[in-house]
């Protein structure tokens, strides 16, 4: 499999949706006229907007996702396949065909305003990344943020964007009641690496600046070393640990490169392309973590890997944490100040005098 590389895409092509009997290819010709697919939004038409979940790897129980795919472009996305599920491809459609939820701040009011809500944390983004550059215009987060700040419901944001520092008022006023955590994603300190792995997500430098912007406002941050690339980008955990504990960061996590269904052919081609020398080492790596497939779904081996090498990686982390003083004293989010807001109205004033408000 050889495809061109589409300049600002982390995708060059788009594999067939597994769910389709059929599949188009595209002639040379058509490529060649297309040389830049443009991104495109369209409106999310969904009801709801806490999605939750019992995955005991993931970390949290409910999300909120403003967007469905994800213009940052990232090679390796887990989330592409989801894309499946719209009769979309994971491949260049995940990148440049981006749903929108734009009465998210409403349906989230709605749904936090339902006598059925227990407060809980909610995670900003649990599949795409909230930050992704159309949110600069379109500012879904920062609106649910609003609606978070207002109920006071703690949230934690998941990042690769330094974006995330305008809403250090909303931030802030959460942190203000133990409401708020920030966790900023750094794969690679290499800008190089970066342009072509992660081609629109903000550069490393100004995610450890967020952090940095973020901790002086008094809200606790963190950083994920995610995905861990072995062969590839494993050797700049250590650094990335110890550049984040400078900008203010306090807790830290990682998570091994993930490759599910059609993931697994885009990363080899997006290696073929940029690092054909590197790219059986790498893919070599990722079986011997696997036993011996490039993808285990298994909950407690999906997310780290297992074996030799999958410890080295542990203990390098946990070491380096240990020096540095991450994860030394534990953020642990509050629902205690949660509150109903009246709504003006008479079942308003009921909902205000129920519990939790």
């Amino acid at each position: 499999m050889g495809h061109r590389t589409i300049q600002g895409r982390g995708a060059a092509f788009n594999p067939k949706n597994r769910f389709h009997e059929i599949e188009v290819e595209r002639e040379e010709w058509v490529e060649a006229e297309d040389p830049a697919p443009r991104t495109r939004f369209y409106r999310d038409p969904t009801r709801t907007i806490i999605a939750t979940n019992d995955s005991p790897d993931v970390g949290f129980e409910a999300s909120v996702n403003p967007y469905r795919g994800c213009e940052a472009g990232c090679a390796y996305c887990f989330a592409r396949p989801f894309h499946e599920y719209l009769d979309l491809s994971p491949g260049i459609d995940f990148e440049t065909k981006i749903f929108v939820k734009e009465d998210a701040p409403e349906l989230l009011r709605k749904e936090l305003s339902a006598r059925s809500w227990e407060p809980k944390v909610l995670v900003m983004s649990g599949v795409t990344d909230p930050y992704q550059p159309v949110e600069r215009r379109m500012k879904i987060t920062r609106g649910c943020l609003e609606v978070l700040a207002e109920f006071r419901n703690p949230v934690g944001i998941i990042t690769k964007s330094d974006l995330v520092a305008r809403d250090a008022d909303l931030l802030g006023e959460l942190a203000g009641h133990d409401a708020a955590i920030v966790n900023l994603s750094i794969t690679t300190l290499s800008k190089e690496l970066k342009r072509a792995m992660e081609p629109r997500a903000a550069l490393p430098e100004n995610r450890l600046d967020a952090i940095r912007r973020l901790s002086d406002a008094g809200i606790p941050t963190g950083v994920m070393v995610a995905p861990v690339i072995p062969g590839l980008t494993d050797h700049e955990m250590p650094e990335i640990l110890e550049r984040a504990a400078e900008a203010g960061a306090v807790r830290a996590g990682w998570i091994m490169l993930r490759l599910p269904h059609a993931v697994k052919d885009l990363f080899a081609d997006w290696l073929a392309r940029h690092f054909p020398d590197r790219k059986e080492k790498v893919l070599n790596r990722l079986r011997d973590l696997r036993g011996g497939v490039l993808y285990d779904p298994r909950f407690g081996a999906r997310m780290r890997g297992e074996g030799p090498f999958a410890e080295q990686v542990r203990q390098v982390f946990e070491v380096t944490c240990r020096r540095v003083g991450l994860n030394a004293v534990p953020v642990e989010l509050s629902t205690t100040a949660f509150r109903r807001p009246p709504r003006g109205d008479q079942l308003g004033m009921f909902d205000a005098g129920a519990p939790g408000s």
